[in-house]
């Protein structure tokens, strides 16, 4: 038995939804251990789209158990809106499938409020975030003056703690020329809504020691990408929790003994969405094709996200410090059009060659890519479940590239649906 996280290795966005849905049909226990509802993930079954933001992917499949950690922050409204969507489409969500960490942060209309603020007034220097309040969330529980899911089970403590949140926020708001933000209609708002929240609320830790004495397999699934990890990102355009594989651990309330396996998500070239430096991106006819081709639109916000050559110095950094095992390559299909295809081995950066991108946002945006060029196979491999039935420069391009970035690739997928994966190494039965 096996337990299993799956992080993405880049910028987020590399097809998660579709390997954890399809890690999902071996495990019993789905935990989301970080991130809120600014990153998403479409699934796609038996021709029907599901589009998730705080749920996790297992909530679609009969007999899981689907679990949002005390790592998460939660808009308890944007929570209740997508599970009455999911429900719309067939899907059961009730408190024996859905499990909601009692110390987990919620994310409240002052923190959209907040984040919406602070973009407006940074003009060019803004972070790209989503507006959605993560990042005033995350401060407030670092801040030790959140609200958690726990304190909507009483009016007195609730009443207590908006007390000393709005304190804070309020003087800011007002150094701002902003008006206060009043308590009591959000507080008559968090009651109503409390019952609907607490039912799905319980210890995860304890549950989830519960489900490791009954050797349940258990599969940790992490938002965006390490490249937005807050400490080993492209700081500061990076997100405001840590996307490693390790913060599972810390995200859900288990020991770190508890990881036997870490898949890294990977997309066979490299896309973002938001501000931030990004060496590989191409602004040409290929960058629109990569695009056009691999749908590069975000869940959440639509946003077209920038398109760029495979980056594999940056892959074989976050490989490194993610701990990660071996790798999903997805959209490998996209690539099926390019006369030439490139993998990104080295920068340059004022006259200096770095095998490792720097952590100084200045050299970030300076660096220079030194590509190695590959032939395309100007063939489909939509669909394709064998890696012997892949043309051969398709094969010559995976083996380079898993030869570059020093990890093994597990598996390799060829289309958006589930099963159009050719499996190399199955996580769960290793």
């Amino acid at each position: 038995m096996k337990n299993v996280v799956v992080v993405g290795s880049q910028w987020g966005d590399e097809g998660k939804g579709k390997i954890v849905d399809w890690l999902s049909s071996e495990a019993d226990v789905i935990v989301r251990f970080q991130g809120g509802h600014n990153a998403g993930h479409t699934l796609v079954i038996d021709s029907i789209v599901y589009k998730l933001r705080l749920l996790p992917s297992g909530i679609v499949r009969k007999n899981k158990i689907s679990i949002i950690g005390n790592g998460v922050v939660i808009d308890p409204w944007a929570l209740l809106d997508e599970i009455d969507e999911i429900k719309s489409k067939g899907v059961e969500v009730n408190p024996d499938n859905l499990i909601l960490s009692e110390a987990a942060t919620l994310i409240l209309p002052f923190h959209k409020e907040m984040d919406e603020i602070r973009e407006d007034a940074a003009g060019k220097s803004k972070i790209g975030t989503t507006r959605r309040g993560i990042g005033p969330a995350y401060e407030d529980k670092i801040g030790r003056r959140s609200i958690r899911v726990m304190d909507l089970a009483s009016e007195n403590n609730l009443d207590k703690r908006l007390d000393v949140v709005l304190s804070h926020h309020n003087a800011i708001r007002k150094g701002l020329g902003k008006t206060e933000f009043k308590k009591e209609h959000l507080k008559k708002n968090l009651l109503n809504i409390a019952p609907q929240i607490l039912k799905f609320s319980q210890p995860v830790w304890k549950k989830i020691d519960e489900f490791k004495s009954q050797n349940k397999k258990i599969l940790f699934e992490g938002a965006q990408g390490v490249l937005l990890d807050v400490d080993h990102g492209t700081y500061p355009f990076v997100t405001s929790s840590n996307t490693v594989a390790s913060s599972a651990a810390t995200g859900s309330g288990c020991g770190i003994n508890s990881i036997n396996y870490v898949l890294g998500i990977t997309k066979a070239y490299t896309t973002r969405v938001g501000e931030g430096p990004f060496p590989t991106e191409l602004t040409d006819e290929v960058g629109d094709l990569l695009g056009t081709r691999g749908k590069e639109f975000g869940t959440v916000t639509s946003r077209k996200r920038r398109c760029g050559w495979f980056d594999g110095v940056l892959v074989r950094q976050t490989l490194k410090i993610s701990g990660i095992d071996g790798i999903a390559l997805t959209k490998l299909d996209v690539l099926d059009e390019l006369d030439e295809i490139k993998i990104c081995i080295a920068y340059e950066i004022n006259g200096k060659k770095y095998d490792y991108l720097p952590a100084s946002v200045d050299d970030q945006f300076m660096a220079k890519p030194i590509y190695k060029c590959f032939k395309g196979w100007k063939s489909s491999t939509v669909g394709i479940k064998k890696f012997e039935e892949l043309p051969e420069n398709a094969k010559n391009y995976i083996k380079e590239l898993e030869k570059f970035i020093e990890t093994r690739i597990s598996s390799i997928s060829t289309s958006p649906e589930r099963n159009d994966t050719i499996l190399i190494q199955d996580p769960f039965n290793l």
